[in-house]
């Protein structure tokens, strides 16, 4: 049973460790970034090193005290605050965050948990090299995270998920003992997949501190295109146009709709809007290209064949690395023009890429049955990614449209489910999603997770709450 930490076992955590693990506890630390849940108040402690986070989980080991992993606290599953239960340790690794080494010769870098991922990218990008895992919270996030939550981001499509940007992971269990897996090996054949067991538990299994990271050759040259179409069928026969032309030079694909842009002009943040319009609906292409060949000129002969296959109406093509930054700032920008807004109910997605069209009719008609709203849909198609956002119409406020909350999720969820896809497509269970992974995840699947959450953790002092139901 989890126990609540007391004076006694502060004083022995103070015992051995420096002062300077020990801080003042702040809001930021209990608020999840949309201000729907807030967590209880704990112990604030910030180890500099693995072996002081080793002192730290053997204490809260032996004491069954209740361990809550923070990394940059922008995840948006609740699974960063503990609202309820016995007075928990605060694990942050925000001091952790030195870049061990770099070998440029091999394309690997070696992070620790609390280096934030932009500099991480910034770092890359300094020898000629990118780390690709892009997300509107790069500024903040830290790679610890990343990997506990599984990020996805906009460059699935040529990169993949956080796990398949990584080769190797340093762990602290929930007894103490340090799982050494920092390989730089691209292979290494020999047993279980742990690391990839680690990466998307949400620090359910242990404390993920450090991380051996893949680096990529920087493109010589990218660029950005604003497509218009005609709907989201036609997105998707787009983008199975630019598999068959691009192939890996494409990078990012995603779909953005009217209803976005309407918030980005009422509330922000300020941007510039690819058109003197709204169309209904457009994409946002990113393709980076290598020697002799100018991502440009892909781009101008893509949109030519599009246009051909009525499959694009009109567009736009970035001339210069800030015009292509403005562009990424209109698809950055819509996430926090959501949350000025005020959802009802916002959905992380997943389905079929071919499906996506048949999806977004389908939710319309649904919710349609129940009353009205504004939709934003958004998000990756490119990976069958979409984020389903549902507002209140003009005049109304969140609070207004509470009662619709619950309905809309599970018209959504129940959508998905029939459809072969996820309810949760990148930002991970938390806390907030348990219930549905209960719901919609297969029998036999959540079994075999609680097998191994025993096994790793049978006093179930990581993270308390998380991915499943604490009973």
């Amino acid at each position: 049973m989890i126990k609540p930490v007391s004076n006694i076992i502060e004083n022995k955590l103070r015992e051995c460790l420096p002062e300077s693990v020990f801080r003042e506890l702040t809001n930021s630390y209990l608020e999840e970034p949309r201000g729907r849940h807030f967590g209880i108040e704990g112990l604030l402690l910030t180890p500099d090193n693995t072996n002081d986070v080793v002192k730290i989980v053997r204490i809260c080991s032996d004491h069954n005290i209740g361990i809550v992993p923070y990394g940059g606290g922008t995840g948006l599953v609740g699974g960063q605050i503990m609202p309820d239960g016995p007075k928990p340790v605060i694990l942050s690794l925000e001091r952790m965050n030195k870049v061990r080494d770099v070998w440029l010769s091999e394309n690997i870098m070696i992070a620790e948990a609390g280096v934030i991922l932009k500099d991480i990218q910034d770092l890359a990008n300094s020898s000629e090299r990118i780390f690709p895992l892009s997300l509107a919270s790069e500024g903040s996030a830290r790679i610890g995270g990343n990997l506990a939550t599984n990020a996805g981001g906009i460059n699935v499509v040529r990169y993949g998920n956080t796990r398949d940007l990584c080769l190797g992971i340093e762990a602290v269990l929930p007894d103490g003992r340090i799982f050494n897996g920092l390989s730089r090996l691209r292979k290494d054949n020999t047993g279980y997949d742990l690391n990839n067991l680690f990466i998307g538990s949400e620090g359910t299994l242990g404390i993920i501190t450090a991380a051996s990271l893949k680096l990529f050759p920087k493109p010589k040259n990218e660029a950005s295109a604003f497509f218009v179409v005609k709907d989201p069928r036609a997105a998707i026969e787009l983008f199975s146009l630019c598999r068959d032309r691009l192939g890996t030079d494409l990078s990012a694909f995603e779909l953005i709709s009217s209803v976005g842009l309407q918030f980005l002009k009422e509330v922000g943040p300020d941007v510039i809007l690819p058109f003197s319009y709204e169309p209904e609906w457009m994409v946002l292409l990113d393709v980076g290209c290598h020697e002799g060949t100018l991502s440009q000129e892909v781009l101008e002969l893509l949109f030519e064949d599009a246009y051909d296959r009525d499959l694009v109406m009109d567009g736009v093509i970035s001339q210069s690395i800030q015009q292509r930054d403005d562009f990424w700032k209109v698809r950055e920008s819509i996430p926090e023009a959501n949350h000025r807004t005020g959802a009802i109910s916002s959905s992380d997605l997943s389905v079929p890429i071919s499906r996506i069209p048949e999806f977004i009719s389908r939710a319309e008609q649904r919710l349609s049955e129940i009353g009205e709203f504004r939709i934003n849909c958004f998000g990756h198609v490119g990976d069958g990614n979409i984020h389903y956002n549902v507002f209140p119409l003009p005049g109304e406020s969140r609070s207004d449209r509470d009662h619709d909350r619950k309905k809309v999720k599970k018209i959504l969820y129940d959508i998905v489910s029939n459809m072969d896809g996820s309810f949760s497509a990148e930002h991970g269970i938390g806390r907030l999603k348990t219930n549905e992974l209960s719901l919609y995840s297969d029998p036999t699947k959540i079994e075999l997770m609680k097998s191994i959450k025993v096994a790793l953790d049978p006093k179930g002092i990581m993270n308390p709450g998380v991915i499943l139901r604490t009973e």
